[in-house]
């Protein structure tokens, strides 16, 4: 919506204009219009805070008076600027427009994040903010700006969550972080929730060097701390050690795995030429329209392969009840349970802001990173998910008294 221009406005507009004759005098009046500014809503602090104007006699032995002005030079987006900075006697007085401590404009910090949150690296917003606003500002000193928001990734990582998820989603990214003078992977694992409103919601991340299940015993029991009390359906790929891990820290949660990992890890063992058939083959196990027809094309798919890729039928026996869970559901759930595609589709994104920081420094850098980047992409998460209605309708059906009684 346009903003409204007051007659007062156009007046002071009309006012600086009649002194500019170029681009120099317009950045000149508007630091002195600025500074001005400042100054005013600052002495008009002091003066709530006194509870009297300057040089009433009601200040007359009041216990505290004014002492003068301090000097501070603020950095924004018109440069340099010295204001003066009214102070009071007993040192009480704490300005609101500009902090004690503070020498730069939010706005230069908000921009700052911006530019980190959207995949700029700290020399990439160096040279940006030197180009097109003219502000100095060292690789060292974005660090320190980024490096503001760790408080607030520590409150999102801990924050309080909804007692149920109908369906959850695990997977992980991996990324390249320094330690102890040489590079290693480590790999973020995030787990998107579906609430019961159907919308997604990235519950936390947690950067590992390795799974185990002491590792994601951990991350259950800290999702349970903050308020899950209990997970409908569990879909993830074959991560080492969730499996016990969820069924210790919430026994009663289906496991789903995905299957199209699974396809994608069978087709590496058959040669070219074969690749076809065996896929169609395997297409009508993991679309079978039931379960007892799902396990009779996977005793066909044995007959006809299992001699010439014994492999393929193992990973499938061995996986077959967290691979089947689905066929119980009906077509809706299915298709939002039979693969991590939501939380792989959020990693893609995910990847997309963070593509230009090739090497992190820090874990933390990488956290920091990847939360300015989930701020980002959940603002497109205002809507629930396709056929929400239907997919809850039919969950209340299989999981009653577990969802009615947290609703």
């Amino acid at each position: 919506m346009k903003e409204k221009v007051t007659p007062q406005a156009k007046e002071l507009t009309a006012l600086l204009a009649a002194e500019c004759r170029d681009m120099t005098d317009v950045q000149r009046m508007l630091k002195v219009l600025f500074k001005d500014t400042v100054e005013t809503m600052l002495e008009g602090e002091m003066e709530e805070h006194l509870g009297y104007e300057k040089h009433n006699s009601i200040g007359n032995n009041s216990g505290n008076s004014r002492n003068g002005h301090g000097q501070k030079t603020l950095k924004s987006e018109i440069g340099d600027t010295t204001i003066s900075v009214p102070r009071d006697r007993n040192g009480e007085f704490e300005p609101q427009v500009i902090g004690k401590r503070q020498t730069r404009t939010d706005d230069l910090e908000n921009r700052v994040l911006a530019m980190y949150a959207k995949g700029m690296s700290t020399r990439d917003i160096e040279d940006h903010l030197r180009d097109i606003y003219g502000v100095e500002a060292s690789s060292s000193l974005v660090s320190r700006i980024t490096d503001k928001i760790m408080p607030a990734v520590t409150e999102w990582q801990s924050r309080p969550l909804d007692a149920v998820y109908p369906i959850v989603f695990l997977d992980g990214i991996i990324f390249k972080v320094r330690k102890d003078a040489r590079v290693i992977n480590k790999c973020l694992y995030s787990v998107l929730g579906i609430n019961m409103d159907g919308k997604k919601e990235i519950l936390g991340m947690w950067l590992s060097e390795n799974e185990s299940a002491s590792f994601w015993t951990g991350v259950l029991n800290e999702l349970k701390n903050r308020g899950v009390q209990d997970i409908l359906i569990a879909c993830r790929d074959n991560l080492s050690g969730f499996s016990g891990a969820i069924e210790t820290v919430f026994p009663h949660t289906e496991q789903q795995l995905c299957v199209i990992h699974q396809i994608r890890n069978s087709t590496r063992y058959v040669s070219w030429k074969d690749i076809k058939p065996v896929m169609a083959d395997l297409k009508l196990v993991y679309g079978a329209p039931t379960l007892d027809d799902a396990e009779y094309r996977l005793e066909e798919f044995r007959e006809k392969w299992g001699s010439k890729y014994p492999q393929i039928l193992k990973s499938w026996e061995t996986n077959w009840a967290e691979l089947s869970t689905y066929f119980k559901y009906p077509q809706e759930v299915r298709t939002i349970i039979y693969t991590t595609n939501a939380v792989e589709g959020f990693h893609r994104q995910l990847r997309k802001f963070t593509k230009t920081k090739i090497i992190y420094p820090t874990d933390d850098a990488v956290r920091k990173s990847v939360y300015l980047s989930i701020q980002e992409i959940s603002k497109k998460w205002t809507m629930p998910i396709r056929d929400w209605g239907c997919i809850i309708g039919q969950m209340v059906m299989f999981f009653g008294e577990r969802l009615l009684t947290r609703q």
